[in-house]
Parts: C-alpha cells; structure tokens; sequence
C-alpha cells in the first residue's frame, strides 16, 4: 500500500477546516443565487458511483477530518483523509484492482472509535475490508491495515438464489445493537444481502439475501440506498430493478430495526429470520406508469422525528430527468418535483447509443438539516451543483449555484455521513473531464465547504 501526502497553503485557520474558507460573496439574477467560494480539489484523478456508499464520512475524536474514497483511472483503490491542518493524504488500498466506477470504497465510524473501509470489484466473488486504528496521539501517516478477504456467500443461500457475485458495500454501526457492525450490499443471486459482525469486523455472519421477486430471477437486482444515523434504525429505499430493464421501475421504503424489517407506517415485513422479502411487500413511495415514467433512487435519510426523507429521479422519456423530493409526515409522502435535469451525463460517442441513458447527474442529501439538498443538474449545457433549501411543507425558499459557468460536468454529489452537530457542511462531487462508460472516465473529486 502507498501513502502519499499532499500539503496545501492555509492563509487562516480559526476552527475544524476553516482553510476550505473564502470571503463569501452571493450575487443572482432574475433565476437563481450563485454561491462564490473556492471550490477545492481532493483528488485530480478519481470516480464513484453512487450504491456503494457513504462514500465519504466525518471522522471524530483523537484523529478529526474527512475520510473518503475513489477508483483512479487504471483501477486502483486509493482513499484520502482530510484532517483539520488542512492535510490530504492519500494511500493506495489495491493497485489496478479494477478499472470501474462500481468499485468505489465505503466508510464507516466503528464503536471501537475506529474507522472501517469496504469495496468489491464490479463483478467479484469476495468483499475486500481494511482497518484503521485511531488511538489517541496516533500519527496520521499511518492510514489503513492489510487486506482482509471476506466471503459472504453461504452454501444453503445459494442453493435457492444461485448465482454469487459480489458488488457494492455498504457499512454502518448500530449503537443500540451492541455496536453491531452491518454491511450490505448486491452480492448471493444477485440481490441486495446483508450480513453483519458483533466484533468490530473480526468475524462475519454469511451473507442473507434481502429483497427478490419470485420467481428467482437472476438478471432481476433492486437497486438500493442505505442510511442510518447509528442508533438503531438503517433506512433503505430500492427499486424493482434497473431502469433500463424495467419499463416501470418503482420506488419503495423499508427500515431495518431489532432484527426485523418495517414499513414507513411501522408494520412489520418480516424477521432477519423470515428473509427475503420482495419489493411489493415494502411501502411504495412512487408507483411507477408509462405517463410519468420509470425511476431510480439516488439518495435517502431521516429528519430529527426520524422519517423517512427519498431523492429520486423519474423518466418520462431518457431526455428528461425528473428530480423528486419525498418526505414521509407521519402519515403521508410528500412528494415535491424539484426540477428538470436534463438527459445523461456520459459524454456518448458520435454515431453510437447511449449504454447508461438514465445516469442522472444525482443528488445529495444533508444528513444533519434534511431540508437541504445538492443535486447535479443541466444548466446552460453544462452538469453544475446547485444547493436548494425547502421549508417544511416542501416548497423551494432558496436556490444557489455551487459551481457555476463550469467547462466540465460536475456529478454525483455527497455529503459525508457519520455528520454531528458542530460539523461543517461539506459537499463532494465528481468533475469530469471525459465519462463514456463506467469503464472509461476521467475525472477528479472535488469539495466544498459551504457558508
């Protein structure tokens, strides 16, 4: 493994990244505010996507910053920590593991105050973990442990669903379960799995696998977001599928909490026990028709009541990107149309079809103040990040470009996770300088800290 430090100038420091800091001017016109701040660079050479997530997390205690992750342009792992000297250090994790945006690391925060990394390849048969100690005084030279190779795949698991390929990790820590660690992601037959470990990552149970339709399908793989504040609850929002494959893809809602699963209204769908369930036995956020289109899911998390708080995007033809806004009440979703995005963002090759027509430019939501939210969206030609703030019946009140008169799309936002209070709002996103496939890309990540 490499590690590689990257020293950048700091003109003032007064607090946790205060050099992200500028003077903070808003100008508008007649359309919206345009935000002017330095926006900053993490990583000059770097992609994700957005199922293996959180993609970037707020590390606390002894060793402070922001711990994050990304796939280079040959297909190396490589993860960056920023701490609050205003220092990035980078350190490859695999070198030239796999050249595919799929395979981005996931982060979380263990009980044990340490910190966690997981990532397959696209296609794999294994998820791959590493460690990081953070004891008090700990030099931050040191970054992540060896590779650990886990198997999740059980053998009476794959008899009924058989097919085992591992994509995607997703990582968090329930402190009201022991400090119980859970890792998710689309690994036995294909479908959303889940498996868990009560030793900080010691050991793992096998794999179970969590939604399918029946009949058993194996080209059939709801597409899921996972999210939890670290009590007791992890939120997920999925699909019946992919959009390309399912011509009236819809949205669903489920939580996992004390062993079982939930609907939104608190009804029971089953036990650890009784898995799997399908996607009709979850609450239906939107129910997709051929007038306003398939959909898929870019983000979800919880308001300070708990419920459930969805960023999707709808398709009433490939050209239009329809970005959504759900909020649950109670009793009810709102659901609140945010805007019309645009098409794709992959830059399709003349005379050629576009393989991936509904890769939106995304959308981020602020674990911390779920009434803000970043999504990546088509103005004048060109992806931009723009932050938009709603009241609490939903409406838009505020509007402000992030980036602005870019030569370069800016997509798939994120705000880290493991957000508490006294932690600043940063947002990250991919810059791209060419994205033709999953494959082919490159782009960088870039930050920013908002004021």
């Amino acid at each position: 493994m490499k590690i590689q430090i990257l020293k950048r100038p700091i003109l003032v420091l007064l607090g946790f990244f205060f050099f992200l800091l500028n003077s903070c001017k808003t100008e508008s016109d007649s359309r919206y505010k345009i935000k002017k701040e330095v926006v900053k660079t993490f990583t000059e050479d770097g992609a994700w996507c957005w199922f293996s997530d959180p993609r970037a997390i707020y590390v606390h205690g002894d060793l402070k910053g922001i711990q994050t992750g990304w796939v280079k342009s040959n297909g190396s792992i490589e993860t960056g920590f920023l701490d609050l000297n205003g220092v990035i250090k980078k350190q490859v994790l695999a070198e030239e593991l796999d050249k595919d945006d799929h395979a981005n690391p996931s982060f979380v925060e263990l009980s044990n105050g340490n910190t966690a990394v997981f990532y397959t390849k696209h296609f794999d048969n294994i998820v791959r973990y590493h460690s990081r100690e953070m004891k008090p005084n700990a030099s931050t030279d040191t970054l992540f442990s060896n590779l650990v190779r886990i198997d999740p795949f059980d053998v009476l698991e794959l008899e009924k669903f058989p097919l085992n390929r591992t994509t995607y990790a997703n990582p968090f820590v329930l402190k009201e379960e022991e400090g119980a660690l859970f890792c998710f992601g689309r690994w036995t037959g294909f479908k959303p799995n889940m498996m868990w470990s009560f030793d900080n990552g010691e050991t793992f149970s096998k794999s179970r696998v969590l939604i399918t339709n029946y009949p058993f399908d194996p080209e059939n793989r709801p597409y899921v977001k996972y999210y939890s504040d670290g009590k007791s609850k992890i939120h997920m929002v999925f699909t019946d599928g992919h959009p390309r494959n399912e011509p009236l893809n819809s949205v669903y809602y489920a939580y996992y909490e004390k062993g079982a699963f939930w609907r939104v209204d608190g009804s029971k769908i089953c036990t650890i026990e009784n898995l799997p369930f399908e996607p009709k036995d979850a609450s239906v956020v939107y129910k997709a028709d051929e007038n306003n289109g398939r959909s898929w899911v870019y983000d979800v998390a919880s308001d300070i009541s708990g419920n459930p708080i969805i960023a999707y995007a709808r398709y009433p033809n490939e050209e239009n990107h329809i970005y959504q806004y759900a909020k649950y009440d109670g009793n009810e979703w709102l659901d609140v149309t945010i805007c019309n995005s645009g098409k794709w963002f992959g830059n399709t090759p003349e005379n050629q079809r576009e393989l991936e027509p509904h890769y939106s430019g995304g959308m981020t939501i602020n674990p911390f103040n779920t009434n803000v939210i970043y999504t990546s969206e088509t103005i004048f030609g060109v992806f931009e990040i723009v932050r938009y703030k709603f009241n609490k019946q939903g409406a838009i009140v505020k509007r402000e470009l992030i980036t602005n008169n870019s030569k370069k799309d800016n997509v798939r936002p994120f705000i880290p996770r493991n957000y508490k209070k006294g932690d600043p709002e940063v947002v990250l996103w991919m810059e791209n300088d060419n994205y033709i496939h999953y494959t082919n890309y490159k782009s960088a990540i870039k930050f920013y800290r908002y004021q």
